[in-house]
């Protein structure tokens, strides 16, 4: 399929309209980018609620994961240049359509590392020390007076030094869950394909080189790595009785990672004795008409992991970099986190050889176009240009 190739001859537009798709706070973008574009907002859930003007005109879009964005999708936006996915996960956009369709898609691998960590730590402390459940029972108004009524309030809890912690993707996140681990006593081991020898001795951790090795070894598994079409499933019927008998579960990556269906059962039988998730099939979630629902030994968290006051706006401004560099640079060149370069088509390339860049560059308006300065969302724009003072609602 042919890629978008360069604009027209002539004028182009000095304001290219920047989307965020599926919310309507801009506040934090639009200083970044004010001086450099129109910002609008959609608050939408699909396609078919976004504006016909966003579909025509938009130059860029950010959006969280609460869209979807297919072939088809891609497809009826006639300008769309550059997708920014305000998180790390990609797997609401089809990147090898957009590839194809001249369309860079980035994410945001950076932020909220240690969020998503302290909270897988915070799962899996719950599992082992029930904080959970017995702040439950307290709530509920349980009287627990005695050895005896304490140890059956607290049956389940369990000793974390010297336990296997397996964590499944060694990324950012799960590098930082191994150093926190390590902390508490766990003896961690890993699993992951695509990194290289030797990043087992820098942390001082055990290496395995196959998921089945993993899971046989861990008393604790926990989950950290991107959902593609390989891996749907990961955590199914099977691989769960490859577990330990009494293992624990945690998944704060991504819910088609784990099959809940296969989750319920092996909750239900005791041979995984209780798991945490953040993250679900379908979402938002709801028990009840979740699989899990009838399971008393899970935590369910609303995909909350990543989230601080700070990391949410340590994402929307790297968002809006990632936005301004598409922008006022080149294509995909000039972005730092492109994730779907590969699938440019040919067309795209032959664009570039003639033209200088994949994709053209905005004539931006004179005056100063460095980073303006977060914390104002009205225009300091050139008055012959038309102000940009909050951002738009399409």
């Amino acid at each position: 399929m042919a890629g978008r190739g360069p604009l027209p001859n002539g004028p182009v537009h000095p304001r290219p309209l920047i989307a965020l798709l599926d919310g309507r706070d801009c506040s934090i973008e639009m200083p970044i980018l004010k001086d450099v574009a129109t910002v609008a907002f959609c608050d939408a859930q699909s396609t078919q609620e976004i504006h016909e003007k966003v579909l025509n005109e938009a130059y860029g879009a950010l959006l969280y994961h609460h869209i979807t964005l297919s072939r088809e999708d891609l497809k009826k936006f006639k300008a769309l240049r550059v997708i920014v996915r305000l998180g790390t996960g990609i797997d609401n956009v089809d990147v090898k359509a957009a590839g194809e369709l001249g369309i860079a898609v980035c994410n945001v691998p950076g932020y909220g590392v240690e969020e998503v960590a302290d909270s897988t730590m915070c799962h899996i402390l719950n599992l082992y020390r029930r904080t959970y459940w017995l702040a439950n029972m307290v709530r509920e108004g349980k009287k627990i007076t005695g050895p005896e009524a304490l140890r059956e309030a607290a049956s389940g809890s369990a000793r974390i030094r010297g336990d296997t912690l397996g964590i499944i993707g060694l990324g950012r996140a799960g590098t930082a869950v191994a150093l926190r681990a390590k902390v508490f006593g766990f003896n961690v081991v890993f699993y992951d394909p695509y990194l290289q020898d030797g990043v087992e001795k820098s942390l001082g951790i055990t290496r395995v080189y196959t998921l089945q090795d993993l899971l046989f070894q861990s008393d604790c598994v926990t989950i950290h790595c991107n959902l593609n079409e390989h891996n749907h499933h990961l955590i199914n019927d099977y691989t769960m009785k490859q577990m330990r008998p009494g293992a624990f579960l945690v998944n704060t990556s991504r819910g088609g990672l784990v099959d809940e269906q296969a989750l319920a059962a092996a909750l239900k039988d005791g041979r995984i004795r209780a798991a945490a998730l953040d993250v679900h099939e379908s979402e938002p979630f709801s028990f009840a008409a979740s699989p899990l629902k009838d399971c008393l030994n899970v935590i369910c968290t609303p995909h909350s992991a990543f989230y601080s006051d700070q990391s949410i706006t340590e994402l929307r401004e790297m968002a809006a970099g990632e936005i301004r560099r598409a922008v006022v640079g080149r294509i995909p060149d000039n972005l730092r986190n492109c994730v779907n370069k590969e699938y440019f088509s040919s067309s795209t390339s032959a664009a570039e050889a003639v033209n200088g860049s994949r994709f053209p560059r905005y004539q931006l308006p004179p005056g100063p176009q460095h980073m303006a300065t977060p914390g104002s969302v009205h225009s300091s724009t050139d008055s012959s240009h038309p102000s940009v003072a909050h951002s738009a609602h399409y």
